[in-house]
């Protein structure tokens, strides 16, 4: 048989077994067993001209054995109101089993600074309905940007009524810092009363399952079909205070673990990413930015995949570790580094090149000094490993970075610690802030969705003995609020009444303002 012969046979399979498969679906569809879009649908990655759209076809959350192990084509379609009566453009992806039948797709040619709604169809099945928009054009001045700000939902921990008011909120932008799925827990599609420990995520379909479970919440899918959001991971999309290529364990087979977590997380996510094919995510250029016209450039960043391992570990194990700074000399080595030498320099590159009223660092963990004792020489303070704490020479790079790169109006966003916190900062915590060392940035550290945190007397002693720290607040869950305007930045400490209530009210917690020109906190 002759090769044009082959390749037409070849590609008739194809087709044959998308459209068996996409019956299969549909008929169980019409049944009333099989909806394919039980996970909801997503945006994000905005551009002044494109987005990104994603979903994934799944019948069954806990069950990826409902999908047929073949390609399916998805229809899709944009529209400039959400009753699809003036279509803008529409077109199909390819939902690959290779890909966990997720499709991403890159919507191009739209207007700047506009909102727009899409959906996806697949035989009869048609989802539900997403509202998106893209970024402003790049000389433009929009007078607000009103973003949310979330990270750490553990599932175990209550409920996700935190996104149930972030959609409410309407916001023009997601950015979600870390720690959306964690690695164990039973598997079931109601929030436990009480936590538990389940199966830990090993494989890709174990990782696979666990994004599934926990994008099967309404509240949560709800948020995604409010805004476009933008994304990065921390370290429970993978494993617990893993470092680089070394996990807790010190696991001969970590790498491969990673690479199936990495997979996982981009089979669920609305990612713009340069290059994608199965098997080829042993790396992930996850470090982005994102300009919102003259506003605001939003550089995200990925301090898990190229950072070194933490100092002075557990005897046999990797992974973070408590002390005071002057028990561990590796503190002091200044070539480790929490963003890798690439990723540092691409950093300086976007700050020094940027014309924005507002530089947003949208990355994982608290930047400002946390010691839980008081500090009056470096060896004092206590120092927990796997945070900036654990990287004080890399910390120091940073804020002096971003004093040199002579950036406007830089804040720094961070999550992972499960506490909100209103910080200054500055490049020698110990020194007064004067010259070079004034503060060059303030800091929003925001609590989690739902995963546990400390006691409030606690947080009240690390915010005593680190006089940076403006405010901390512990006992309750939630997010932060934004408003971005030319002039000022406004932060809300967004707090649950009851994280385990899935009707729970929210409340302000505190208000704070970084005014135009002046690297400070105010207190409203």
């Amino acid at each position: 048989m002759d090769a044009p012969r082959r390749l037409f046979l070849l590609q008739g399979a194809r087709v044959s077994a998308a459209l068996a498969g996409a019956s299969l679906l549909q008929g169980a569809a019409s049944a009333g067993s099989a909806y394919p879009f039980s996970l909801g649908v997503a945006s994000g990655s905005p551009l002044p001209d494109s987005v990104i759209l994603w979903t994934r076809i799944l019948a069954d959350p806990l069950g990826a054995g409902t999908t047929p192990p073949v390609a399916l084509a998805v229809q899709w379609e944009v529209a400039e109101d959400e009753g699809f009566r003036r279509i803008v453009t529409r077109g199909a992806a390819s939902a690959l089993p290779a890909l966990g039948h997720s499709v991403h797709v890159d919507v191009k040619g739209l207007l700047p600074e506009r909102w727009y709604w899409y959906r996806f169809m697949l035989g009869d099945a048609v989802s539900s309905v997403g509202r998106t928009r893209t970024a402003p054009a790049p000389g433009a001045l929009p007078a607000l940007l009103k973003m949310a700000v979330a990270s750490c939902q553990h599932w175990e921990f209550g409920s996700y009524a935190a996104h149930r008011h972030i959609a409410a909120a309407a916001p023009d932008l997601v950015a979600f810092l870390g720690d959306y799925i964690y690695e164990w827990g039973p598997y079931q599609l109601q929030h436990p009363s009480y936590a538990r420990r389940g199966p830990e995520s090993l494989t890709l379909d174990d990782y696979r399952r666990r994004y599934a479970q926990y994008k099967s919440d309404p509240d949560l899918q709800a948020a995604h079909r409010a805004a476009p959001w933008i994304v990065t991971w921390d370290d429970h999309e993978v494993v617990n205070d893993y470092a680089g290529v070394r996990d807790e364990r010190l696991s001969r087979d970590f790498e491969a673990r990673r690479a199936a977590a990495y997979q996982a997380f981009y089979e669920h996510m609305p990612l713009r990413l340069p290059v994608v094919r199965p098997g080829g995510f042993g790396s992930v250029r996850l470090y982005q930015r994102y300009d919102w016209g003259r506003l605001a450039r939003i550089h995200v960043l990925d301090d898990r995949q190229y950072r070194s391992p933490q100092a002075c570990p557990r005897k046999g194990r990797g992974g973070s570790n408590a002390y005071f700074a002057r028990e561990c000399a590796s503190l002091r080595d200044p070539r480790r580094t929490m963003l890798g030498t690439e990723q540092e320099a691409w950093l300086a590159a976007g700050l020094a090149s940027s014309r924005a009223q507002w530089n947003l660092l949208a990355q994982q963990t608290l930047v400002a000094q946390s010691s839980s004792v008081p500090v009056a020489a470096p060896g004092d303070a206590r120092v927990w490993s796997d945070g900036w704490d654990g990287y004080p020479l890399a910390r120091r790079r940073l804020l002096e970075s971003l004093l040199a790169s002579g950036a406007r109006n830089p804040v720094v966003l961070g999550g992972d610690v499960h506490t909100f916190y209103a910080c200054e900062l500055r490049p020698d915590f110990l020194r007064p802030a004067t010259g070079r060392n004034r503060v060059v940035a303030t800091e929003f550290c925001g609590t989690s969705i739902t995963s546990s945190s400390r006691s409030q007397a606690r947080t009240l002693e690390h915010v005593a003995h680190n006089p940076h720290m403006k405010y901390g607040r512990s006992d309750r869950r939630g997010y932060m609020m934004m408003e971005v305007t030319p002039k000022a930045v406004v932060n809300r400490f967004m707090g649950l009444d009851d994280v385990r209530d899935a009707q729970s009210a929210v409340r302000v917690l505190a208000s704070f303002r970084v005014n135009e020109g002046k690297a400070a906190l105010e207190r409203l």
